[in-house]
């Protein structure tokens, strides 16, 4: 027995001391607190009720419509503590939308959505606040020298965002079409029915999702980052439950507005035709899933404010990741 907890012994400590060897010491992780600032630009892509493609509507990349990918903008500021871990405050512009006429129809569950023949497009703006993680430091020497250093990370935090849905109306008079806002024309009677309250135009978010930087030089870096948006609205398209019954829109708008309302709550070919689902009461959306959206960034940063004590020193072999 104890040759045996000997032998134990002895294994725990050549691990740990291989450990202590291996990886940087907390001074080395601490080390280098600086600011970076930059800029990102990419595509922006909504996952909601409207589009899609062959089959049943379904989540995230599936349903993903190429001719509905927008670009996005923004700007950040992080602030780092260590080499390990930053937070940063970002903001960011850009535009959604969705159409059900991209759907190609291949005889399937998809005609159910392209029948419908919704659309919306709007602009999105949000601010968030956020957590970034770089696990590979823990394996790097000298973590503070940075030229030539390739660092995935991971990110989390909390956001909020704007959004105004907007909808393309034919005029019946003169046959030209334009776009509305949909939210004050209570679509699926948010607001009139029961249990089926407006829903707010600014809301919150979590962003998370990972990255990739390679730095060019110890103060200047290009990224590239995937960052998934979770909400908790279902009306960022403005399509969320059922098609409402016309009465309901026209006792509880002004005449003119509801007018505008009746026609894009339902623009359904088939609407008026029993049995074939385009009417009161009928599905219209899928409330079981909240709205989402996703970019792919190209991000140029700058660091400053360093307190790198490797900056300007004659530069060692080093680990890169």
């Amino acid at each position: 027995m104890k040759t045996g907890l000997h032998s134990l012994w002895k294994c725990l400590c050549s691990l740990a001391v291989a450990l202590a060897l291996y990886i940087p010491s907390y001074s080395q992780l601490s080390a280098g607190n600086y600011f970076e600032g930059g800029v990102t630009v990419g595509p922006m892509v909504f996952l909601g009720d409207l589009g899609g493609h062959f089959g049943k509507g379904t989540t995230f990349l599936k349903d993903y419509n190429m001719n509905a990918t927008k670009l996005a903008y923004g700007i950040y500021l992080a602030v780092h503590p260590s080499e390990l871990i930053g937070f940063r405050l970002s903001g960011n512009f850009g535009s959604v939308e969705g159409d059900d006429s991209y759907i190609s129809n291949k005889g399937g569950m998809e005609v159910a959505r392209l029948n419908r023949n919704l659309n919306f497009k709007s602009n999105i703006t949000e601010a968030n606040l956020m957590m970034e993680l770089y696990p590979t430091v823990i394996f790097e020497d000298q973590p503070t020298d940075l030229w030539g250093r390739l660092r995935p990370y991971g990110v989390i935090g909390i956001g909020v965002f704007h959004f105004n849905p907007m909808g393309s109306y034919i005029d019946p008079n003169t046959g030209q079409s334009t776009w509305v806002y949909l939210q004050p024309l209570h679509t699926e009677g948010e607001g009139f029915v029961p249990g089926r309250p407006n829903y707010a135009l600014t809301q919150l978010n979590i962003p998370m999702g990972f990255g990739l930087k390679y730095y060019m030089s110890d103060h200047v870096n290009l990224g590239l980052e995937f960052l998934y948006r979770k909400t908790f609205t279902d009306y960022i398209d403005d399509v969320s439950t059922t098609f409402v019954d016309p009465a309901v829109l026209a006792a509880n708008l002004p005449p003119g507005t509801a007018q505008i309302a009746i026609a894009m709550a339902n623009k359904s070919p088939l609407q008026g035709i029993p049995g074939t689902g385009y009417n009161p009461g009928d599905k219209r959306g899928d409330p079981t899933q909240k709205d989402a959206y996703f970019t792919i960034g190209f991000k140029l940063g700058f660091r400053f404010g360093d307190t790198n004590k490797y900056a300007n020193s004659t530069r060692c072999p080093l680990l890169r990741f």
